[in-house]
């Protein structure tokens, strides 16, 4: 008897518990550090391909003239390197950063969250306080 009264109380006290609601977090494929490498792969190949677009006839069109042999093969990595002679190296690295600064962010996000969604909560109940009181127009004025 003893044991079934301590199981009950365990149980009564362990339902409230229980009841909780779980704290909302991002979709592990957004938290995944293997995803945010994969996306830094992406970021790395995209940049390479607009850094290859050939820009040197419209550098020659936007002049109002014809472009020289030397223009059509301008290309978008050549106009940043004449400014920076270690642009490429520059830009790599930055890239390389994407990663852990999006796992940074995510986990921040995650730690935001249940704050973020009770303030929505509110804010949701403070606006359904405020239609309930609106007067109704199709009430008839005396």
């Amino acid at each position: 008897m003893r044991k079934t009264v301590v199981a009950l109380s365990t149980l009564i006290i362990a339902v409230p518990a229980a009841a909780q609601p779980v704290a909302p977090q991002l979709p592990p494929v957004l938290t995944d550090p293997a995803s945010a490498q994969r996306l830094t792969g992406v970021l790395d190949a995209i940049t390479d391909a607009v850094l290859g677009m050939r820009v040197g006839e419209v550098r020659a069109a936007i002049d109002g003239r014809e472009p020289t042999p030397q223009e059509r093969a301008t290309t978008v990595r050549d106009m940043a390197r004449r400014d920076d002679p270690d642009f490429d190296r520059h830009l790599h690295g930055k890239l390389a950063a994407v990663g852990p600064t999006i796992q940074q962010g995510a986990q921040a996000v995650n730690r935001a969250l249940p704050e973020v969604m009770r303030s929505l909560d509110q804010a949701q109940r403070s606006i359904e306080r405020a239609v309930a009181n609106l007067p109704d127009p199709t009430y008839p004025r005396r």
